[in-house]
């Protein structure tokens, strides 16, 4: 049995289709039900159900973008921090396992090499010495490693959202036994706000920027089968192999779905935080290193990319 908690979102409305699909025991848990905010009324049902995993989705993002969470500090804290340690805390005391799903938001940027061969953090990947080894694909740049420490935090001068991802991370690692399942812009054929896709092909003008990014079926089926195959606990990178820049999907949602699309831009990132942004974005490139030496695999993103464009609303 499964207690998935947060089943009404879209990322648990995806675990709970899957788990459907998979005919995998589970029951979607609603406040209404238990009160799982709380630590005693959760810590006694899991001591009377006795599941097998628990799977936390919930947590506060923000609508329509993580822009809120800069002015509901409060509620991002509750909903991020305080929710997970107290589901961590009722885990760890009942003896069950917990998936909770986060965010790679609590990177920026990537890995370069630079001429001399040392490896530095660079946060602007639109820089303009960048853009041809990123349209290139170059070795000399790589992503974040699992076990990478995030730097887009409160110290480093992350958003809201993004600072209180890395303090629940912080406190969610302290559980060895626990999943920490990172994923980064989801996507999927599927029509939703929440849907990368869905926002590229709405929004009035798009932001340029480089990414990593997750197809939700691909992470949820991998999650589920780390948990499976009972890999050690921590934290994992949950997107599909490759990085690819929004003009680069703009180009593949034109080649398969909308010929002749031309979205507008913003000019540059300066044109973008002063009219459409108010916390900075956490572009970066993650590395799935620990999905890949366990052979869990998800489609490469230009692939997983053209097929749900393809698909879309199937």
């Amino acid at each position: 049995m499964i207690f998935l908690l947060g089943a009404s979102g879209y990322v648990g409305s995806a675990f709970r289709r899957e788990l459907a699909r998979a005919w995998l025991p589970h029951r979607a848990i609603s406040r209404v039900d238990l009160d799982y905010t709380k630590f005693r009324p959760l810590l006694d049902a899991l001591k009377l159900h006795r599941p097998d995993l628990v799977i936390l989705c919930g947590g506060f993002t923000g609508r329509p973008t993580i822009d809120i969470c800069e002015d509901r500090r409060s509620d991002t804290i509750i909903g991020n921090v305080a929710l997970a340690q107290t589901v961590a805390q009722a885990c760890d005391a009942a003896g069950v396992h917990l998936g909770t799903i986060s965010s790679g938001t609590v990177f920026s940027g990537a890995w370069v090499q630079g001429e001399s061969g040392k490896w530095a953090i660079r946060e602007n990947l639109n820089a303009p010495d960048l853009a041809g080894m990123l349209g290139s694909r170059s070795v000399r740049i790589r992503g974040f490693d699992d076990g990478d420490t995030p730097n887009f935090t409160f110290e480093n001068g992350g958003s809201f959202y993004s600072g209180t991802k890395a303090v629940t991370e912080k406190v969610l690692l302290n559980f060895p036994a626990s999943y920490v399942w990172r994923l980064h812009i989801p996507f999927e054929e599927r029509d939703h706000p929440r849907n990368y896709l869905t926002k590229l092909q709405t929004h009035p003008r798009l932001h340029q920027a480089w990414n990593s990014f997750t197809h939700l079926r691909d992470a949820v089926t991998a999650c589920l089968q780390i948990w499976n195959s009972e890999l050690p606990g921590g934290a994992y990178n949950m997107v599909n192999p490759g990085y690819m820049s929004t003009r680069d999907v703009v180009a593949l949602i034109r080649k398969h779905r909308h010929p002749g699309w031309e979205p507008p831009f913003w000019n540059d990132d300066a044109e973008f935080y002063e009219h459409a942004a108010q916390a900075r974005r956490a572009n970066c490139l993650l590395e799935a290193k620990r999905l890949a030496d366990a052979g869990v695999k998800m489609r490469p993103l230009e692939l997983a990319l053209t097929e749900s464009i393809r698909n879309w609303g199937s």
